[in-house]
């Protein structure tokens, strides 16, 4: 956090956009669909800290959230650098003027985390006048758009490394992926209230690991919304297992295993596949064939690469035309065949990358840990086509919006554009 033949068709046939937004909207992680796929055109090639950037501003505290754009609002979360405060923060668009600065929780102890991650990871979703923000364990809300606090709730869960995984809505629900280091679950609370309306604990965990023969189960994705076999489904990835969800109710539709552990990755769907990467542990990338019923794991495998060297483990996979893209978190893209998973090519392209790539103008963005971003021509032949810099450190995925280009380091948050 796929793909038809343009950007304008993905969102509306292959993954649900889950808000009520404009489409010239970016509201949730990875966009409209959390498939990474922007219908914006006229975006630029080039820019620095001295060209093609409308304004930069600075933003308090510590998180890697992405901005959520909706209307003349970008949303974000972050937290001051000892974590107790765990904040909203809301950007003008067209001024990049601070807004709101909201405290969401107050923590008196909010634990370690990995030295990586943050204490405001997760991408607040913008639905309507409407702001759901969640940092992992330690809390989920509901905003109104000019900041007021309309509801908060606590999951119990040791989500150990700190907090990842964004809320995901749909009709009255908004669902929230639990995966700790003690128990699992995937649930549904209603968007009014932040009550619990339905709670599905992980089945599928190995046999292995619940003996603590492997690493626990913990995981850090995002859910998608998709139609598949003419139905709407919440597919889940968590260890050893991705999982298919009936929204309304919770119920199981079938399951993929696999072995793997601490995903952080969004899975992507291309041509009624999915596309999904393993986690830690021996990981690999899978092109399945999606839907089905109970366990589809011999039915529908298709492809996987299995040299775990180049497969990624917290980078979301793109989907573009007949190719699926990868990026691992070592730096190295690999494009392949999204039917076959033959490789096309094979690339280092630097750095190390934690941000998701996002296909816009008929280019690919992709954003290093440095502050630099990589644009690629999309194809069957590597072609990169501009490299820039900014200054910072960079975790948070951009989004691309009539234009431009929101971007956030680890003081500021850009808006680029020609």
């Amino acid at each position: 956090m796929i793909l038809l033949r343009t950007a304008a068709l993905c969102a509306c046939l292959v993954g649900l956009s889950t808000t009520s937004s404009r489409a010239a909207d970016w509201a949730e992680f990875r966009g409209p669909g959390g498939q990474g796929h922007s219908a914006s055109t006229d975006v630029p090639l080039t820019w620095s800290e001295t060209e093609n950037i409308t304004w930069k501003t600075a933003i308090p505290g510590h998180g890697w959230s992405s901005p959520s754009v909706s209307g003349n609002q970008i949303w974000m979360t972050t937290a001051t650098e000892d974590g107790h405060s765990l904040r909203a923060i809301c950007v003008e668009r067209d001024s990049g003027k601070l807004t709101n600065d909201v405290e969401v929780f107050r923590l008196d102890d909010p634990g370690s985390i990995h030295a990586l991650n943050s204490h405001a990871s997760p991408t607040p979703l913008v639905e309507g006048n409407k702001v759901y923000v969640h940092y992992g364990a330690h809390g989920t809300a509901a905003l109104s758009s000019s900041g007021e606090i309309l509801w908060k709730t606590r999951l119990e869960y040791a989500h150990q490394h700190g907090p990842g995984g964004s809320p995901v809505v749909y009709k009255d629900l908004v669902f929230i992926a639990c995966d700790g280091a003690d128990v699992q679950y995937v649930v549904a609370l209603d968007k009014h209230t932040g009550e619990v309306r339905w709670k599905r604990d992980r089945k599928h965990i190995s046999d292995e690991r619940k003996r603590g023969e492997l690493p626990v189960p913990m995981a850090y994705c995002t859910p998608l919304l998709l139609e598949i076999d003419g139905r709407t489904q919440l597919v889940s990835l968590g260890s050893d297992a991705i999982v298919a969800y009936e929204p309304s109710t919770g119920e199981e539709i079938w399951h993929y295993r696999y072995s793997g552990y601490s995903n952080v990755s969004r899975p992507v769907m291309a041509h009624g596949m999915l596309f999904l990467s393993t986690g830690f542990g021996t990981p690999e990338f899978h092109g399945i064939k999606a839907g089905g019923q109970g366990d589809v794991t011999s039915s529908n495998a298709v492809w996987k690469n299995d040299k775990g060297s180049v497969v990624p483990m917290d980078v979301s996979p793109l989907a573009v035309g007949d190719e699926v893209y990868t990026i691992s978190d070592a730096g190295i893209a690999i494009c392949y065949d999204a039917k076959t998973g033959k490789q096309h090519w094979q690339k280092r392209v630097g750095g190390k990358f934690w941000a998701s790539p996002v296909y816009a103008d008929g280019r690919i963005y992709c954003l290093d840990d440095s502050g630099k971003t990589i644009v690629l021509k999309p194809g069957t032949e590597f072609e990169q086509l501009a490299a820039n810099q900014l200054d910072g450190a960079t975790q948070a995925s951009p989004a691309i919006v009539d234009g431009a280009i929101f971007l956030r380091t680890d003081k500021h948050l850009y808006r680029i554009e020609k």
